[in-house]
């Protein structure tokens, strides 16, 4: 007579977590890192608050009472003008950078033929070209037009140092965008243009948007074409005001409150940006990274 034997069940082995002592270090490093962050960015904005004399006598005090008239400062030393020309130009380069490198990088990553390779190599041996090398030869050719000290020109070389930087962003991320979209909507008859505009266009936002902030954030920074181009003080930027004003507290006496009151305006609204949108940014970078 067969028997038939259960099979014993083996006991579930407790799998013990254990901690990578190279990872709790740098974990604890990174911590660091941004409690220190934080810690300087609060200091900066409450130093921003005191007086000269306060700031030397107690460099880590609190402030008593509260100088908000470092702010009217900083604007009357035209930081509120220099603001203007900062979103000005920043907002439009970014926004028109976009929509220029936004075709092209459709058309590199879609239309497979023999220029493609080329002009994407083109674009990434753009991305190594450092601005130095640039500054003379653009300063010449603006010269020649009639275009150094002026908005526009600023404007037409910030769009030129954004292509090769989102032209790549946004190649990588239609990449990562299923074809099979697009060949639905050949079949229905849809033009190659109208399949952009309508279909990959909405599917790809969020690396839209992630380039226009981040093209925003670099031409906000951007110090040295500004400083070599402007020579205006009505088309001055926000970091050349800062540098301005730095110079001119060295003759007339150091208001060093005024000065990072000028450093939190100049940091402040692009800090702000980052916090609210970092998910859509750091989505938008890795979306099409395995591309």
């Amino acid at each position: 007579m067969a028997t038939t034997t259960t099979p014993v069940r083996e006991r579930p082995v407790r799998a013990r977590a254990r901690t990578n002592p190279v990872r709790a270090v740098g974990i604890g490093l990174i911590w660091l890192f941004v409690g220190l962050s934080l810690l300087l960015l609060l200091w900066m904005v409450l130093t921003s608050l005191r007086g000269s004399r306060e700031i030397f006598a107690d460099p880590w005090g609190l402030p008593d009472p509260f100088r908000l008239s470092n702010y009217t400062t900083a604007f009357d030393s035209g930081f509120g003008r220099a603001a203007f020309n900062s979103v000005l130009v920043s907002g439009s380069a970014a926004l028109v950078s976009v929509v220029l490198a936004a075709p092209a990088a459709y058309a590199l990553s879609r239309r497979l033929n023999r220029m493609a390779g080329p002009l994407t190599l083109l674009f990434i041996l753009g991305l190594g070209v450092p601005g130095q090398v640039l500054l003379i030869p653009v300063f010449f050719m603006l010269s020649e037009v009639s275009m150094v000290d002026t908005l526009p020109g600023l404007f037409l070389v910030y769009v030129g140092i954004a292509m090769p930087f989102t032209v790549f962003l946004l190649t990588g991320f239609f990449r990562s965008l299923p074809g099979e979209l697009e060949e639905a909507a050949a079949l229905d008859g849809a033009s190659p243009a109208r399949t952009f505009w309508q279909i990959v266009l909405p599917l790809a936002r969020s690396g839209l948007i992630t380039a226009f902030i981040l093209q925003l954030i670099n031409n906000w920074n951007e110090t040295l074409f500004a400083l070599a181009l402007m020579q205006s003080n009505d088309n001055f930027t926000l970091p050349l005001v800062l540098a301005r004003f730095i110079g001119e507290q060295q003759y007339k006496g150091a208001d060093w409150g005024g000065m990072f009151a000028g450093l939190c305006l100049i940091v402040a609204p692009m800090l702000i940006m980052y916090a609210w949108l970092s998910r859509r940014i750091i989505t938008g970078m890795t979306l099409g990274i395995g591309k």
